[in-house]
């Protein structure tokens, strides 16, 4: 068979050949090639990791920065919940003030004015007593015919009146 012999003849030739294609493809390829693609999705897998790091991060800090602006706002609230009752108790307290000097006010006009009358009553009652006493005496002088003096009517009227 001389296809068997041909075949061993260039056997040595073809495995030399194939084994330096394979050594040109596993240094090109697989030293020279593979390295740097495995660089490349290494560097791929670093930067997604670091972005997803960064994201984390920021995510934490608008946590803090959230929970700092409820704390500030909380703060405030009650700040301004302080100053609007310390408002209302100045506003009281000047309430209360404007009400005593009106209340002042109107006790000096009441009293003023419970002065007046007690004046005008004891005009009226002085009059009442003169009209009163001239009374008695015209009457004491046409009943009886007696002329009474102004000193006996007067007494007699004061006297009527402090008995009733």
């Amino acid at each position: 068979m001389p296809q068997i012999a041909q075949i061993a003849e260039t056997y040595s030739s073809q495995i030399f050949w194939l084994l330096l294609t394979f050594g040109f493809v596993f240094f090109v390829i697989g030293l020279g090639m593979v390295p740097k693609v495995q660089g490349t999705a290494d560097a791929r897998d670093a930067k997604i990791s670091g972005d997803l790091d960064a994201a984390k991060a920021a995510f934490a800090r608008a946590d803090e920065a959230e929970a700092d602006y409820r704390e500030r706002d909380a703060e405030s609230r009650t700040a301004a919940q302080a100053v609007m009752a310390q408002a209302k108790a100045e506003a009281a307290k000047a309430s209360e003030a404007r009400l005593a000097a009106a209340d002042a006010d109107v006790a000096a006009r009441i009293a003023a004015a419970e002065a007046r009358i007690q004046a005008a009553s004891s005009a009226a009652m002085a009059e009442i007593e003169i009209v009163a006493a001239d009374a008695a005496r015209d009457m004491v002088a046409r009943i009886s015919g007696v002329n009474a003096s102004d000193e006996a009517a007067r007494n007699a009227v004061k006297a009527a009146l402090a008995h009733g």
